[in-house]
């Protein structure tokens, strides 16, 4: 039988919950390098491509044979601008949380392909190993309320962060930083959830939401098979 979740059914403009870890629950990011490198490949797939200015830099003349040969690469790595929205993310020690929206049909399916076959090639020429990285097929959750939408966020940030007090620090890479107006990522975009909150009212901000304690949400209905250790 297959394993909840694992059947997919996508619909365009719909919202999701796309998560996976490591076979046997092995560490996948191993050190900051790993975590910055699934960081690059995210900005390279949700950036728009400028294909001008690569034919440009790839017919010119002056460049090296490795120069022109990267941007022969990056010409032909797929792009998904237009297609997925990232809304958040969370990176784990042996697992990963992205919530996205899905802008045309099954978009999403060639998305984590791509970005699950290209980290793989990666860790495995790393640190010398073969065979497959993840647990199985990716995890997709359909988001059907808004309700579910902004608790998503918040348990996704949960996962990254430890509460110090009245501050959030951020322990593991996620998109947290952007909703707490500490940087401002070009290919993220939290106004989908940050547009129910009010910086102007203390108890109405995304960070008193995330600080929140109350099981309001039952974390089963977001995340059946749960990615935890």
């Amino acid at each position: 039988m297959p394993a909840k979740n694992s059947r997919k059914i996508y619909l365009k403009n719909g919202f999701y919950h796309l998560y996976n870890r490591g076979v046997e629950k092995r560490i996948i990011f191993l050190d900051k390098q790993d975590y910055s490198v699934f960081l690059s490949y995210l900005k390279e797939y949700l950036n728009p491509k400028d294909e001008v200015e690569l034919y440009q830099k790839i017919e010119d003349p002056n460049i090296s044979y490795i120069e022109r040969d990267k941007y022969l690469k990056l010409l032909r790595l797929n792009n998904f601008f237009g297609e997925i929205t990232l809304l958040a993310y969370s990176l784990m020690p042996n697992h990963f949380h992205l919530l996205v929206k899905q802008n045309q049909t099954n978009s999403i399916d060639k998305f984590m392909n791509s970005i699950g076959t290209r980290y793989s090639m990666y860790f495995n020429k790393k640190y010398h190993r073969v065979g497959g990285l993840y647990q199985g097929v990716y995890k997709a959750v359909l988001v059907e309320s808004n309700e579910q939408l902004l608790h998503l966020s918040r348990y996704i940030h949960s996962q990254s962060l430890a509460l110090q007090g009245e501050a959030l620090q951020e322990k593991q890479p996620s998109s947290c930083g952007d909703y707490l107006g500490l940087r401002k990522t070009e290919w993220l975009h939290s106004n989908e959830i940050l547009s129910f909150f009010s910086e102007n009212i203390p108890s109405s901000t995304y960070k008193s939401f995330v600080q929140q304690k109350d099981n309001f949400f039952e974390v089963e209905k977001l995340i059946i098979e749960s990615s935890e250790e």
